[in-house]
């Protein structure tokens, strides 16, 4: 049964919406060889939005890989992920993907395990070593694969951040940069959910990555496209909610993508027949609660200081953190302490810097916030 609003996983089919222009861009770069680093907040919809541009390619000589390395911890359980991925994608029977090992790691000996469920993906595993492979090896499979089978290939690379958490990381991303620069025949696409991470790889001049592809950079879906969205699915579940009342749903979660929609399944969920300021305010109260366990779990670690720092910034105060009016009224200690308070916050992804000023990373604990602890 389709669901009327989707969260917590990507989305697709009638339950995207919007994000016509991304797609046509992102397609068109899968298409032509273009290397995509795409960033944006959490919650913004990046992997359904890379997951529906690969559903449109339909050039049978393009092959598309997808892979989340959320789980990898060095740098040979990313090759091990990275290779798995692509013999995965290179054939649609578990028989194609054998031989394609026989023919390509011919040094491993693949272990396949079967669910009792028989609507279940099998899982692969290589256990590839540097007694195996060396990195560049690894690294230079697709292109390798590509050129031999004719083909071009665009591998799709999920929670890329990740390699910044390597031990010794520089020298990995150096000898990530140092081969897939050097593919003809093979682009890459990168995404993940720290958006600080993710710039710190790709924007600052001094690591690796620096420059090597087109950054895209995610915005939120406006509310023109998100009420019509919104009310078209509480009709089609036989309920109605006004377009003033989807638009606050909007404006509440300023738009991010995966709270609109599970505000909009709260909201529909506490609805009899209409919406009404009732249920938009349960619907609210129930995203709060939903939410509560993790941002107590975010913030029972934080000191006095870094507390004041976030108070400061849902009472609207986003700069000039030094003067005396604002130190008075939160304490943050000396200037560098104020500095280290920033770094951490950062860090943690409670707060992000924008062009105007810091501000709270995440709408919906910004809320939950002001509700508990100011």
């Amino acid at each position: 049964m389709e669901k009327a609003f989707v969260y917590g996983m990507s989305v697709a089919g009638n339950n995207f919406t919007d994000r016509i222009e991304e797609t046509k861009r992102m397609k068109a770069d899968f298409e032509h060889g273009i290397n995509v680093i795409l960033i944006s907040p959490r919650r913004m919809g990046k992997t359904s939005l890379v997951k529906k541009v690969i559903g449109e390619i339909d050039n049978p000589k393009i092959k598309v890989v997808y892979m989340d390395i959320y789980d990898c911890r060095s740098e040979y359980d990313f090759y091990n992920r990275f290779a798995e991925a692509i013999m995965k994608s290179m054939g649609n029977k578990l028989e194609q993907v054998v031989e394609n090992i026989k023919q390509f790691l011919v040094r491993v000996s693949p272990k396949i395990s079967f669910s009792p469920d028989p609507t279940s993906e099998y899982s692969l595993s290589l256990g590839i070593t540097p007694k195996d492979y060396s990195p560049e090896e690894i690294l230079n499979l697709p292109e390798r694969i590509a050129q031999e089978k004719g083909i071009r290939l665009v591998v799709c690379i999920d929670e890329f951040q990740q390699i910044g958490e390597f031990p010794d990381s520089l020298t990995v991303q150096k000898r990530l940069r140092g081969a897939w620069q050097h593919h003809q025949n093979v682009s890459y696409c990168f995404f993940g959910s720290k958006k600080h991470l993710m710039e710190n790889i790709f924007q600052n001049r001094r690591m690796p990555f620096y420059m090597f592809g087109e950054m895209l950079h995610l915005d939120c879906i406006p509310t023109e496209y998100w009420v019509p969205f919104i009310c078209s699915r509480f009709e089609k579940y036989g309920k109605s909610i006004s377009k003033d009342f989807a638009t606050r749903i909007c404006d509440t979660v300023k738009n991010y993508s995966s709270y609109v929609q599970q505000l909009a399944w709260n909201v529909m969920a506490e609805t009899e027949k209409e919406v009404n300021e009732e249920t938009l305010q349960s619907g609210i109260s129930a995203l709060l609660q939903q939410c509560h366990g993790l941002f107590v779990q975010q913030t029972e670690g934080l000191t006095t200081y870094q507390l004041n720092f976030l108070r400061l910034l849902c009472s609207g105060v986003h700069s000039g953190f030094t003067a005396q009016a604002v130190t008075e009224t939160y304490p943050l200690g000396s200037k560098s302490n104020i500095d280290r308070i920033k770094k951490a916050l950062i860090d943690k992804e409670l707060i992000t810097l924008e062009k105007d000023g810091i501000f709270i990373a995440d709408c919906v604990f910004e809320l939950w916030f002001k509700k508990e602890m100011m």
